[in-house]
């Protein structure tokens, strides 16, 4: 088997003479902007001239793009020959690099640095064209392309996909010598990496010399994750140290409240937010949801009327338009503040940006890294992000980060194991594409890292799944999608079933949304259907920063009106809720430790210093080498309060697990509160927890796979396994093509989708329950949901922990909070707010202060922001009248 990157015959010898005219060409042009090659990008551009593939991991900014660009086209350009007669009209040469994006906005921005020096080799060469592909690709240019692709495409994991599945896939992308996969981290822990590693496995076999790039700028696990890009471990990994000032500070409040619950700082920070992007010229404000987007965007435009056209909202669920004005506001320099989500934490170039302000925890230090670059995007310049915290704990975390930064610890990211729905798709696809033989197709498909270890009996169970539905749907030919054909290469023979998979390609499955859309106008962007679903006409919500009036729902659009003076609902879109990483969690866990030793060294601790003493006061403060517990008696019963600080999915699991568990001693009933610190359970019968605790916080009996397999018996005992399982298998059924999600124009509600899903959940369970598809949906709660391996790793660092158990007089602050969640699930929001009111008055009389929580009406407005998640949207009230005298309609947006 042929070794990839070994200057095979296809590549250009890198002492040919007929690069030197390129590489002058070139060095002409990075010598003209005032740029010097940094010793990373020459190490690049020596590996892709001598046929090697392999990972470059460099900080934000630092010019990986243009090391991996400027290596291709010296190695890939063909210089004219000295006689070769003119023509009017050079053709372009093939398709010869593919540059992949994990982001639409991403291939746009990509498209005008590479095209920037390709205008610089003038005419002594074959001339190359650029062009993208993706979602948004006009219906003309898309045709053009049909005809004939670009010399250099930038496209996205979906697309090339798509590409793949054209009858002539071989003829258009055998030729390919060098595939180049941007922000490689964005992709790697999910299943659109997954998608790319069997895409990037169909191109090895077509050219087994093609050179496989991948970049990235905040990994912690290298070697694996080039091992995952390439398949194999004979690649070069370059890490590129350049100097580059990153500074992390934090905004403050004047006072750290002693008793905190999820959210309590509210919009208290606002006046020092407003302050300082009035201090620079353009800043971006990450929130991590976008119902915090759309609370900060309307707060600041109340509170600085005059900013409306300067500031802006950007997060994945406005419109393209909308979006797209955005980003050409901040390349331009003409907005002073974007308000945004994740949606523009990737790696487009706003080089106007001097700042950014990330409003509450980030949650990892991968993710505080990524958007500290937006800022200061170029090399020498520097990079500066201010966290903002909603939360008193959270000032720990702004320390704790900087600490885990100096010191070079990043999350890892690891590939999904042999996700069955993405092969089948695969199947599907290559079987349009050319068809194939399965015995071939098998090595390919092992060569991937996601795949290394598929068994036969996997495999065939794929085969026979894509041929007839398995068992169960055997008799109906819509699922007769691939079958062989005389000579024994496997094919699509319905033209209906292509078409149909080829307008559902693609791992990216979100709940149903409804268009949101102007009447007789423009369209806005979208909500979920779930949350315009509790609404009725008259009702106002805040879409896109503007506050609108629903006017009635049709044909899968919320047709609406402009609205002011009507207090409005904020739409909750899913997927909101992130855990706390492990690498920021120990993180925090060392800071405490250090408080809990006096040595308070950073702003955040000198800050929250009166919060951490009563705690330690009135019970302890965690340590790497303990583990604290705390248990409690009030009126609603007994309290356990347990602080393993692993994130709120593992906390989830391990709280159910510990109930259940307890449950088998003698029959209980617990309520549980999680968040990323610790988690409660809380029972109305009083629990001998000091004699409990220490035998239900083990691992199971066993060793290797035994105690690994007793594990998820008991986790999934515990919790109510099926429901979870069967809300996975939605977005199994729809990837592995059971489901579809129509054709375009044609709109199905997530009720059709759902019921769609579920009588093949309850089909397969009744008539085919070996079913594999039925296993991955079990397996993919108890990874992606529950984070199972976490929660083992967790209970393995219990074991080695001292447990400290500290029985409680009142609530202290770490436990406040979680009582705080509790309420939330039980009471309405008025009985929360007066609820905590007059706790946090008597706590704090108990520790001698006078602050209180402001009142009923301020605590009421804060409760918002502490339910970051998916969850039941609140009620939105729609004929009460604001007493506060409306401010003049504002146009924060352009007319759409």
């Amino acid at each position: 088997m042929p070794v990839e990157g070994r200057l095979p015959p296809s590549q250009p010898s890198p002492r040919g003479g007929r690069s030197k005219a390129v590489k002058a060409a070139l060095d002409a042009w990075f010598a003209g902007r005032g740029w010097k090659p940094f010793k990373f990008q020459r190490e690049v551009w020596k590996a892709i001239a001598d046929g090697r593939s392999g990972l470059l991991h460099a900080t934000t900014g630092a010019g990986k793009t243009y090391a991996v660009w400027l290596g291709a086209l010296q190695a890939f350009v063909r210089a004219r020959k000295a006689n070769a007669p003119a023509t009017a009209r050079p053709v372009a040469e093939p398709l010869t690099v593919l540059w992949l994006t994990p982001m639409r906005a991403l291939a746009a921005d990509t498209l005008r640095a590479l095209q920037q020096p390709l205008e610089a080799l003038g005419a002594e060469v074959h001339p190359w064209s650029a062009g993208a592909r993706s979602g948004d690709t006009t219906s003309a240019e898309r045709s053009a392309q049909n005809q004939r692709l670009p010399t250099v495409l930038v496209t996205t994991p979906e697309s090339l996909s798509l590409l793949l599945a054209r009858a002539d896939a071989r003829e258009v992308l055998g030729h390919v010598r060098m595939a180049v996969v941007d922000e490689w981290h964005e992709l790697l822990g999910n299943k659109r990496g997954v998608q790319v590693q069997l895409a990037l496995a169909r191109l090895r076999r077509w050219n087994p010399g093609i050179a496989v790039w991948g970049m990235s700028a905040t990994l912690g696990n290298l070697r694996e994750a080039m091992h995952a890009l390439l398949g194999h471990e004979d690649g070069v990994l370059v890490q590129g140290q350049v100097p580059k000032k990153l500074v992390i500070d934090s905004l403050l409040p004047g006072v750290a409240e002693r008793f905190p619950w999820g959210g309590h700082l509210g919009l208290t920070m606002l006046p020092q937010v407003i302050e300082e992007i009035a201090a620079s010229s353009t800043t971006l404000v990450f929130t991590n949801t976008r119902s915090q987007a759309e609370i900060w965007y309307q707060a600041m435009l109340e509170a600085k009327p005059e900013w409306a056209g300067l500031i802006a909202l950007h997060h994945g669920s406005l419109d393209r338009e909308v979006r797209e004005w955005v980003e050409l506001g901040l390349k331009s320099g003409e907005l002073k503040a974007v308000v945004c989500t994740s949606s523009l934490d990737l790696g487009v170039d706003f080089l106007p940006v001097e700042r950014v302000l990330q409003i509450g925890s980030p949650k990892g230090v991968a993710r505080l890294l990524q958007r500290a670059g937006r800022s200061g995007h170029a090399p020498g310049r520097p990079s500066r992000i201010t966290l903002v915290p909603t939360h008193s704990v959270e000032m720990v975390e702004g320390s704790a980060a900087r600490t885990a930064i100096a010191a070079g610890h990043i999350e890892a990211r690891h590939t999904p194991e042999q996700p069955l729905d993405v092969l089948v798709q695969h199947l599907v696809t290559v079987a349009l594409g050319g068809g194939f033989v399965p015995g071939d197709l098998y090595e390919e498909v092992r060569g991937t890292a996601a795949y290394e270890s598929l068994s036969r009996e996997n495999w065939q169970w794929c085969l026979e799944f894509v041929a007839q539905g398995g068992p169960s749907l055997a008799a109906y030919p819509d699922y007769k999608r691939v079958v062989p054909d005389a000579e024994g290469v496997w094919r699509v023979p319905d033209a209906r079933l292509a078409r149909r998979h080829r307008m559902n390609i693609g791992t990216i499955v979100s709940d149903a949304s409804i268009s949101v859309q102007y009447l007789g106008g423009s369209k806005i962007g979208s909500v979920e259907e779930s949350f315009v679903a509790r609404m009725k006409p008259g009702d106002c919500f805040l879409c896109g920063g503007r506050m609108l009036e629903l006017v009635r729902i049709h044909d899968m659009t919320a047709w609406v009106r402009r609205a002011s003076g009507k207090r409005a609902a904020v739409p909750r879109w899913g997927g909101g809720r992130m855990p706390l990483s492990n690498t920021l969690a120990d993180a925090v866990v060392q800071q405490l430790a250090q408080a809990g030793e006096g040595r308070y060294d950073s702003p955040e601790l000198q800050c929250v210093r009166p919060l951490l003493e009563i705690q330690q006061q009135w019970s302890a403060l965690p340590t790497p080498q303990t583990l604290l517990a705390e248990t409690l008696t009030t009126r609603e019963g007994s309290h356990l309060f347990l602080y393993p600080f692993a994130g709120r999915h593992v906390h989830l699991g391990l709280a159910s697990l510990l109930a259940w568990r307890v449950a088998q001693h003698e029959a209980r009933t617990f309520s549980i509160a999680v968040n990323d610190y610790g988690f409660e359970l809380l029972s109305a019968t009083e629990v001998d927890w000091p004699a409990l605790l220490p035998q239900v916080l083990t691992l199971p009996q066993g060793e290797g796979e035994d105690q690994r397999a007793a594990l998820l018996h008991e986790v999934l005992a515990s919790l109510n396994a099926g429901e979870l399982a069967q809300r996975r298998f939605r977005e199994i059924a729809r990837v592995s093509g059971l489901i579809y999600q129509g054709y375009p124009g044609e709109k199905r509600s997530s009720k059709q989708l759902q019921a769609s899903s579920s009588l093949f959940w309850e089909v397969f369970r009744k008539y085919d329950p070996g079913n594999r598809l039925l296993q991955q949906a079990e397996q993919e709660l108890l990874a992606q949901e529950l984070e199972i391996g976490r929660l083992r790793a967790s209970l393995e660092r219990i074991a080695t922990q001292r447990l400290v158990l500290k029985p409680l007089v009142r609530p202290t602050p770490f436990s406040f909070p979680l009582m705080v969640e509790l309420f939330r699930e039980k009471l309405s929001n008025e009985n929360v707010a007066d609820r905590i009111a007059r706790m946090v008055e008597q706590l704090e009389k108990a520790a001698g202060g006078a602050l209180t929580a402001g009142g009923v009406e301020r605590v009421k407005g804060t409760l918002a922001f502490g339910q970051e998640g998916p969850g039941k949207p609140p009620k939105p009230v729609g004929q009460r009248r604001d007493r506060r005298r409306p401010s003049r309609p504002s146009r924060p947006l352009p007319p759409l």
